[in-house]
């Protein structure tokens, strides 16, 4: 049987659990309110699950018999329906873990570029942290920055076991984990593009206000520079394609 009790036989002589009663079940009044919020999002209840199940663990540290109890509550649907969906998604913690989540991608990407180490390296480095979960994840789909981990859900890389250090001095004073190697933070090709969340970065070169003269629009359309060649219609045939001229090949 596995450890997690996920294939343990099921209890036939048991009652089934309704859906808990809101006269006698307590239920926080933001999360409450947050899972209404989803509901609300679709035409079926259920489809909230993922969300408010989200919610409720932020709040309990893991998807707990209490926590499911109170989505239950809330959205209407039996504790087995939510603990099913719980069980499944490998993002919703069934048992209790560290307030602090560090996922390492350990994909084909991440691995080629020295994820495993960087796992191994994150796993010796967090040993005995109460408030920190390592785990290997299988793709956390940024392989532009691999190796790269997740952190409380913030996307940082590459990553090196020099950075694990800094990494968790980050996590247990509450900064922002490692500014300069978040994904969130790169440089893109639009100047403008980071917001006031996440200010320039450094390397940023002064970019022009919005309105100056060398960003604003051209006075005419696109559609009308392309009109001097007639709309839609093909341009001039290209040299290479012109036909060989022969009346020069007869005089010679």
């Amino acid at each position: 049987m596995s450890p997690l009790g996920w294939d343990a036989p099921a209890d036939l002589e048991k009652e089934p659990a309704g859906i808990p009663d809101p006269e006698t079940t307590d239920v926080p009044a933001a999360l409450r309110a947050e899972i209404e919020a989803h509901t609300a999002n679709y035409p079926d209840r259920r489809s909230a699950a993922l969300p408010a199940l989200a919610a409720a663990q932020r709040v309990h540290g893991w998807c707990s018999p209490e926590a499911i109890e109170q989505v239950a509550c809330v959205m209407r649907v039996t504790p087995a329906y939510l603990e099913s969906v719980a069980s499944f998604y490998d993002m919703l913690e069934t048992e209790p873990v560290p307030r602090h989540s560090v996922y390492v991608c350990t994909n084909i990407s991440c691995s080629l570029r020295g994820a495993d180490e960087l796992y191994e390296a994150a796993l010796a480095a967090a040993a005995g942290d109460a408030d920190v979960h390592v785990r290997s994840f299988e793709c956390l789909g940024a392989c532009d920055i691999a190796p790269m981990a997740s952190v409380d859900g913030v996307y940082v890389g590459p990553l090196t076991p020099a950075d694990l250090p800094a990494m968790l001095e980050d996590i247990h004073a509450g900064r922002p984990v490692l500014p300069q190697l978040q994904l969130a933070r790169r440089l893109v090709a639009d100047p403008h593009a980071n917001s006031q969340a996440f200010p320039e970065h450094p390397a940023q070169p002064a970019a022009p206000a919005r309105g100056s003269a060398n960003l604003e629009l051209p006075t005419e359309s696109p559609r009308t520079a392309i009109g001097e060649q007639g709309g839609d219609r093909p341009g001039p045939t290209a040299p290479v394609e012109d036909a060989p001229d022969h009346a020069e090949e007869d005089e010679s």
